[in-house]
């Protein structure tokens, strides 16, 4: 157990391993990507964890993200950067999904998206190890989750967005404190800009996967899942699937969990989910390839999942056939139909990439993937008041004789 930056509790950080390659790098310095270009992982030292903290301490402890501390990377408190992280519901979806169906709703936490987990730890760790300044490409809710942590602690943040980014994400950067420019193209476009620039020494690129620690805050999702349905992991998720970090960080923390006996060996099917205007996984996974090429003229409603080119493919290609689950892609017209069929049978407000999620679903019911009696969870990453909504303009004048009856 290594307590060098520690203040006021232990952590068990050993070391950061090439997701790729395994060769191990040093905890407690500032990396980006491993020498061969590919994602680090934090890795701890799961025995001592074991022997030291039983499932029941932590199960006791208040329910937010920071009640795993032990299985996350920021070794003191003080350096945590935190906008009141808690842990999400799972929301019942009986009308629009089925009797078996809940939605992990992400939209609840800080700048309300699932983006908040990864942006608190990433930036908390950017604190500890003395970053001044960072820039981002997003799609939107990343960039807005970063502009919100790193302005929490006074550090500099420039992102970058496609210029058809939603115009409320935009705007919450700008307002949460970030310089942003709208880039005429993609994410991929934008990250080579941000690329560029780290690559001058100008700012730490903060990119998906190319800083340890996302998948750190990331991996909540899969330690909560387990708490919440009492240590025994649901039949399949479904996972809006752009980068990836969450899909491929609940798959660590299911390993960790088992490793410290938290829970068994049996494992949730893992369904990426794409859109079928931007789906290089699911083109990947069909065709059995470990790495998936740039989907050119990408283009859906769903614009958190418009990501051409993803640096951990391979990570997500690897969970996904080790769970013996699927990619799948879904179209725009599915994506629409859910957002509308969840709002209005189900009261459930989803986010475009959230709809995806359930449109994959019930195409998986139709084509025999799922059964109507598995245990089966949604992921909506971001609330959907983030988002464009069909016009409600019908209007009464109150000085003309109005017909009750026809209201």
């Amino acid at each position: 157990m290594n307590q060098n930056l520690t203040t006021d509790r232990p952590t068990f950080v050993t070391h950061l391993e090439c997701s790729m390659t395994g060769e191990r790098y040093e905890a407690d310095a500032l990396h980006g990507l491993s020498r061969v270009g590919r994602p680090l992982l934090v890795r701890y030292d799961l025995d001592m964890l074991r022997a030291m903290i039983p499932r029941a301490m932590v199960a006791a402890r208040p329910t937010d993200l920071w009640r795993w501390r032990e299985l996350l990377p920021v070794r003191a408190t003080r350096d945590i950067v935190s906008l009141g992280e808690i842990e999400t519901p799972l929301v019942p979806l009986p009308r629009s999904g089925g009797p078996n169906v809940l939605v992990k709703d992400e939209g609840r936490l800080p700048t309300g998206s699932f983006k908040a987990r990864g942006l608190v730890m990433a930036v908390s760790m950017a604190k500890a190890l003395g970053v001044t300044r960072i820039a981002m490409p997003t799609n939107g809710n990343a960039g807005a989750a970063l502009a919100a942590y790193a302005t929490r602690c006074g550090i500099e943040t420039i992102v970058f967005c496609p210029d058809d980014t939603p115009e409320i994400n935009v705007r919450e950067i700008a307002l949460q404190g970030a310089r942003v420019y709208r880039v005429n193209g993609l994410i991929d476009d934008c990250g080579a800009i941000v690329g560029k620039g780290a690559a001058e020494g100008r700012w730490f690129d903060f990119s998906t996967l190319k800083e340890p620690y996302r998948i750190e805050g990331k991996k909540t999702m899969g330690l909560e899942l387990a708490a919440q349905l009492g240590w025994k992991l649901p039949d399949a998720i479904f996972y809006p699937t752009g980068g990836g970090t969450g899909l491929i960080g609940m798959w660590k923390a299911f390993d960790e969990l088992e490793a410290l006996g938290w829970i068994g060996p049996v494992r949730p099917r893992m369904y990426a989910v794409q859109a079928s205007g931007c789906a290089p996984i699911v083109r990947a996974f069909e065709a059995g390839a470990e790495h998936a090429e740039r989907w050119e003229d990408a283009s859906t409603v769903a614009a958190g999942i418009r990501v051409p080119k993803v640096v951990g493919d391979f990570l997500i290609l690897r969970a996904v056939r080790e769970s013996g689950g699927r990619a799948l892609a879904v179209g725009d017209p599915a994506i629409l139909k859910a957002v509308d069929d969840a709002a209005k049978k189900d009261g459930l407000l989803l986010c475009p990439e959230g709809g995806a999620t359930l449109a994959a679903y019930r195409e998986a019911l139709r084509t025999g993937e799922v059964d109507e009696d598995e245990r089966v969870i949604l992921f909506n990453c971001a609330t959907g008041l983030k988002y464009p909504m069909p016009a409600a303009d019908v209007a009464l004048d109150r000085h003309a004789e109005i017909d009750l009856g026809l209201l």
